[in-house]
């Protein structure tokens, strides 16, 4: 089945930093939006850039590299408006980091390998499907009472991101993994590589920096007993998170296939939302109702 391209009609000019109860549910996932504006862009040039290696024969792949970059188009396009929100309400370095980041990915783009760029993408790639369960299956609780715009963004994306989890991998492989030795060495250990590499270059180097970066500017604000309950509401986010990191190691068996995950409950249904006759498609007449 192909790709669908869904055009989103999201309202952020009532979003505030602090979206969800929890804090530190919601600073974390502020901080890993700053991640998709610089990296879908370079992700389309990436692939853009191995399509003509695809032979014409390989028809499915083609309109899936097709329909990868249409959805990764709107990804960063809505992370952009949200982010410029967060950045006016106080929090201006997240600009700079993001700037970091993009920068480190232009010079990936002009001193790395081709290869190395696509087991980066697949690597980070399996970030995005790992969301997809985590946000369909395991977030219930930290949803409850949030702002349903902010929401209905995260889990768009993120069922998108599960949708078309296997096109940086069967891309990867079409190229690099053909023949015995070329599946042991880049289909398997390069692979891996490319895996540990984004894991750690995006996480230690960006979203943790990121995320004590807004937590700082929160907490200089806190009274002391407001710090506490900070800190507290952090601890159990983070135990949340260790819990979810498990499934990650299925990207270690030397069969991993993203094509075979299971698709979350309800994601499909959930996306239904944002194409025509949906309640977030651009169509939709929504937010004008609400406001009537």
């Amino acid at each position: 089945m192909a790709l669908t391209v869904r055009f989103p009609k999201i309202d952020y000019s009532a979003v505030q930093a602090h979206w969800a109860r929890s804090h530190a549910f919601s600073q974390h996932r502020n901080a890993t939006s700053f991640i998709p504006t610089p990296i879908e862009p370079w992700l389309i040039k990436v692939l853009q850039n191995a399509r003509p290696l695809i032979p014409a024969t390989e028809t499915r792949l083609l309109e899936d590299i097709d329909g990868f970059i249409a959805q990764e188009s709107q990804h960063f396009r809505q992370h952009r408006m949200f982010n410029r929100r967060l950045v006016e309400q106080g929090y201006p370095e997240m600009a700079v980091m993001e700037k970091e980041l993009e920068d480190d990915l232009d010079e990936f783009l002009k001193n790395r390998s081709l290869k190395f760029q696509l087991a980066y993408a697949d690597g980070f790639e399996s970030l995005g499907a790992l969301s997809g369960w985590v946000w369909f299956e395991k977030s219930d609780e930290w949803l409850a009472g949030a702002d349903p715009e902010l929401t209905a963004m995260w889990k768009w994306h993120m069922a998108e991101e599960f949708e078309h989890r296997h096109v940086c991998f069967d891309l990867y492989h079409t190229i690099y993994g053909k023949g015995f030795w070329n599946a042991i060495l880049n289909g398997y250990f390069y692979r891996i590589y490319g895996l540990l590499f984004a894991i750690r270059h995006l996480t230690t180097g960006y979203m943790n920096r990121m995320y004590e970066y807004l937590m700082t500017i929160d907490r200089a604000k806190m009274s002391p007993e407001e710090l506490e309950e900070s800190k507290a509401d952090e601890k159990r986010f983070k135990k949340f998170l260790m819990s979810t990191a498990w499934p990650l190691l299925a990207n270690l068996l030397p069969w991993y296939n993203p094509s075979r995950k299971r698709t979350p409950r309800g994601l499909m249904e959930y996306l239904k939302r944002f194409e025509t006759g949906g309640d977030y498609s651009r169509t939709s007449t929504r937010a004008e109702a609400a406001t009537a």
